[in-house]
Parts: structure tokens; sequence; C-alpha cells
């Protein structure tokens, strides 16, 4: 289930009118609209906030239905961000500088941060000014439940001051909005804070925005006002609605999880020989390694594999791996291009970094594991490639011994090491690998297969 696909579809459900049943006895929305107008023009008269320069008393009288997104039900108003709201963005960069900025006292202001928007806390931060670069900033002061809002990088991510916020200013890359009627203020929030982000990328021509829109396209968004007592049940049914989700959500974070450490299980049981079934008639693991690298010291039991199935053996990594210095296949040039064909690897998360035209120096003795030397991370590689660095091993394990099991014993075997150094040669080579006889590594393999296909399948259906 695509959670934030059903996220988004509630919230178009809850602005075109369709996510609760209208009530004809509500008090009709225009009704509401006319109240916040006549407050707005309350606070131009008294000084509080100005008139917009492109606005007259007379603005959002009625939307043109030419220009309005959708039709609305009954009851509900089209109105314009501009008719709900006082706008504010941060002072301009050379106005508020870091060197302006004071150590925190009794005479300093507060300068609030995009993180007290992003991560909805007014409390962080540690930036201060002066009571002198306060009074020269005043027009960028809060005031109690004032909208904060990020504009730039993390865009449209909202956070409302409580009672009583400490005094200070807005940064640039805040915007603070200051409802004419904190009435509408939960169902503006949602509006605001997921919707006018889809409009902001439309407007931006469907490329990733750094900063909020430009005032005059902001002020500019026709924003669809039901009915007060229907907002009300809009934003309870949302409420329910994502409580719903993230309890599904978190079902899927716990089940990926399990899924998680199932497979770590399933490989746990595989090294210990408790996978599948022995086979008596299976050749001895013992004689497998005596063919494999005769030097090689053998034993059947140890304190790290007690108990290992009769027919098993222990070996040192080394024994049965050869490994090859990289320089030969690190890559010339970094202008990587999804149009090459050849794969440049790190054996970290990233895996393939990019593809490289280069026609040397590409390894094809295939198939190998590829070994962090400093992170210790290992990949299976089964395709010609080059290599980003020298921070690497390429390992090749010997005939008889099937690689795919030892990959998997790799990714489950950490060595711990908090120092910068290259740790193959000198300790994870030395590690003591429990070895199956060769039949039964290839039974481990299948079964490892079969049972991560299934939980697979379980992950993708979430």
């Amino acid at each position: 289930m695509d959670t934030k696909k059903l996220r988004q579809k509630i919230l178009d459900l809850a602005i075109h009118g369709k996510l609760v049943p209208q009530d004809p006895n509500d008090e009709p929305a225009s009704v509401l609209l006319e109240r916040i107008r006549s407050e707005k023009e309350r606070l131009i008269k008294e000084g509080k906030i100005k008139r917009s320069r492109k606005t007259t008393k007379t603005t959002g009288a009625a939307c043109d239905k030419q220009e309005v997104p959708f039709e609305v039900p009954s009851g509900w108003v089209w109105t314009t961000l501009d008719d709900l709201a006082f706008y504010k963005k941060g002072p301009f960069g050379s106005c508020l500088t870091k060197s302006m900025f004071v150590p925190k006292s009794d005479n300093t202001y507060k300068v609030y941060e995009q993180k007290n928007a992003i991560q909805k806390n007014e409390f962080l931060g540690s930036y201060y000014i002066s009571k002198e670069k306060y009074n020269e900033l005043n027009g960028f002061a809060v005031q109690p439940f004032d909208i904060i809002v990020s504009c730039a990088g993390t865009i449209g991510e909202t956070y409302v001051l409580s009672e009583t916020p400490e005094q200070g200013i807005i940064n640039q890359a805040l915007m603070l909005i200051r409802l004419h009627s904190r009435c509408v203020e939960d169902f503006y929030l949602i509006y605001f804070d997921y919707i006018l982000k889809e409009e902001a990328y439309k407007e931006s021509k469907g490329t990733a925005i750094k900063n909020i829109p430009p005032f005059d396209v902001l002020k500019n968004f026709f924003i669809p006002l039901p009915p007060l007592s229907e907002q009300q049940r809009i934003v309870e049914e949302i409420e329910r609605w994502f409580k719903l989700i993230e309890i599904i959500e978190q079902g899927k974070a716990d089940l990926q999880t399990t899924i998680k450490q199932a497979k770590n299980k399933i490989l746990e049981l595989a090294i210990h020989g408790k996978l599948v079934p022995q086979d008596p008639n299976d050749e001895p693991a013992s004689e497998l390694l005596k063919r494999v690298n005769p030097k090689a010291e053998i034993t059947c039991d140890n304190g790290h594999y007690p108990k290992l199935p009769k027919g098993w053996a222990i070996c040192r990594l080394e024994d049965i791996i050869e490994y090859e210095q990289p320089t030969a296949y690190i890559v010339k040039s970094t202008a990587y291009s999804d149009d090459y064909s050849t794969p440049v690897l790190t054996a970290g998360k990233s895996f393939i970094i990019g593809h490289t035209d280069e026609t040397e120096g590409i390894y094809n003795k295939l198939p190998c594991i590829i070994f962090d030397d400093f992170t210790k991370d290992s990949r299976l590689v089964d395709f010609p490639f080059k290599v980003k660095s020298s921070a690497m091993k390429i390992l090749q394990v010997n005939k008889g011994i099937d690689i795919e099991y030892v990959s998997q014993f790799m990714s489950i075997t950490r060595l711990v090491g908090d120092t910068h150094k290259r740790y193959w040669i000198s300790e994870y080579s030395k590690l003591e690998i429990p070895i199956p006889p060769q039949k039964e590594q290839k039974r481990i393999i299948r079964m490892i297969h079969q049972l991560f296909k299934n939980l697979e399948t379980i992950e993708e259906n979430l």
C-alpha cells in the first residue's frame, strides 16, 4: 500500500468537498469570509497591517468562476490566501548576518530559524540580536500564534508559535503568516502545508524548487473555503484517517524490520548447518578442502562453531580465497553517464556509483567478491566492472567452494574495529568459516534463494 498516495487522495477529497457530507444548516462560508474581511479592514484602519498595493476593499468580492480551479459544493466560497492572512518574508541577507549575533542575555532577542519550522519546535536555536538591532528590524517580529514557514531548501514546512513565544524576529529563510482570524487555522494549515506545495511545484513548471514562490504568486493562489462547521468535520476526518495510516506505516516498518531479522536468522542457520538436512552420502568438507588447498589448517569443531554437523569442516577465509589489488581496474575519469555501459563499483551501500565509457582495465574474471578494506562491506559481483579506488580487494573463491555461500557468510560476519586501516590482510582473511560438503553448499544456497524470494514477495506487497 502506497500510504503517501493515500494521504494525498484524502487531502484531495477534502479540498474538493468530498471527504465529509455537507450540512445545509451550516452557516455559508461567504458569511465567514465577510467576517474575516471585516477583521482585516479593522486591522488596516488601526495601522496593524498595511493594505496590499495590488488589492482594494473589494478584493475577493467574488472569484471569477472561469478562474477557479474546480467547482466546490454549495455553501463553500473561493477566496485567495491574501484575503485570509498577513504575510511577511524575513529580512534581506545584508540586513541580518551572523556578525550581528550576540550572546544570549536579559536584553537580547531571539532569531527564529528555518529549523524551528521544519522540526516544529520554537525553542531550538541559539542566535540572538541586541535590542538596538531588534528595534531596527521589528517589522519582522513574531507575535503569539504566528505561523512560520520554511522558505528555502525544505520549503513549505509550517509551525504555529505558542501563545507566549520568546520575543524575536524571523530570519531570511522564514516567512511569517498572521491569520486575520484564527478560526480557520486548522483548515488553512492543511491547505498550506500540503496542497500549496503542489501548486508551488506547478508554478515552477514541473521542476524541483529551492525557494517558496514569490509573494505576487503566493497571494493570488485560490483557496476553497468551506463553512466553519464543515472545516471542523474535515479536520477531524483527516486526523482519523491519518492516525490509521500511521498505524499502517508503523506496522509496515515493523514488518520490514522483522523481514530483515528473518533474513539474518536464515543466514545464521545456514552457516551453522541448521537450514537444510545433511546427507550422509555427501563427501566430507575436509576432503574437499584438502583438494582445494592442501596447506589449509582444517578443523571440525572450535569455540566459534561448536557442534557443527558431521561432514562439515572449518578453515580460514585465506585458505579458500585469493585476493587481487584493484589498481589495474581503477577508473581514470569520474565523468560518469547512464549512457555508458561499464559500471563503476564500490563495496559500500551505493554499490554502482556510475557508468564509464572506458574500455581498458575492465575486470571480467567472474563471479567475484569485492571487499571494502576500510568499512569491511562486501558484494558478490557477476558482471564486468571498474572500481572507484584502491580501497578494496577483489576476491576469488577457490574452485569447489560455492562463492555465494562465502558471500552470504561475509554479509553477516562483522569484524569489530574502529581504527582506519586496511582489514583484509591484517584481520578479515584470518576469520574462520564453517564449510559444508560441496553438495550441501548447493542445497543451502537454493534454500536461501527460496526463502528470500518468499520474504521479498511479502515486502513488495506491503
